[in-house]
C-alpha cells in the first residue's frame, strides 16, 4: 500500500461556484443574497458566483418565492411573529411588497399563534398580576407579535412603541 506524502493529492480540486451553490441547495432553500454571500466566503469571485446562481435560477433550483414561503412555514411553526419574520426575510434581500404577499398567503391566524406561545411558555393559567401580564406582553414583543396582538391575547397595556429590550 503507497503511503501519501503530505503534499502529494492532499487537496481536491475545488468545486465550481456553480456545483458549491447546488450542494448548499441540495441541504435546504437559501435566499439568492445568502447563496452569494456563501460563495464569496468560500474564494469565488463576482463574476463567476453571479453567473452560477443566474443558471440555478434559470434551472428554478434556487428561487427566492420557494425560499421565503418556506422561511415563513418554518418561522410560524416555531412560534414566531410577523414583525420577526418579515425583518428575517428583509435580510434576505426580498422586496417589502413581496415580503407582504408571502405573509398574506400563509393566510397565519397571528393571534392563536401567539396564544399557543404563551401556553407552551408559561402554562395554561392566567397572568396573577400586572407585573407578569407585562413579563408575558415583552416575551411575545419579542418573538415579533405586534402590539395590538399582544394586548389581546395578554390583556395587558402595551405601549405601541415597545421594543422589547427588556
Amino acid at each position: 500500500m503507497k503511503r501519501r506524502s503530505d503534499g502529494e493529492d492532499s487537496k481536491k480540486p475545488k468545486p465550481s461556484a456553480y456545483s458549491k451553490a447546488l450542494g448548499l441547495l441540495a441541504r435546504r432553500e437559501h435566499s439568492r443574497r445568502e447563496l452569494k454571500l456563501k460563495l464569496r466566503q468560500g474564494g469565488y469571485e463576482g463574476e463567476e458566483a453571479g453567473a452560477a446562481l443566474d443558471r440555478l435560477g434559470e434551472q428554478h433550483y434556487q428561487d427566492d418565492d420557494r425560499f421565503a414561503e418556506m422561511l415563513v412555514r418554518s418561522r410560524v411553526a416555531q412560534g414566531y411573529g410577523p414583525m420577526r419574520v418579515r425583518a428575517e426575510l428583509k435580510s434576505h434581500g426580498l422586496a417589502d411588497a413581496r415580503i407582504r404577499e408571502v405573509l398574506d398567503a400563509a393566510e397565519v391566524d397571528w393571534t392563536a399563534v401567539a396564544a399557543a406561545q404563551l401556553r407552551r411558555r408559561y402554562g395554561a393559567a392566567g397572568a396573577s398580576d400586572h407585573e407578569e401580564k407585562a413579563r408575558r406582553a415583552q416575551f411575545l414583543l419579542r418573538r415579533g407579535f405586534p402590539a395590538a396582538t399582544v394586548r389581546s391575547v395578554t390583556h395587558a397595556d402595551v405601549d405601541d412603541t415597545a421594543d422589547g429590550d427588556s
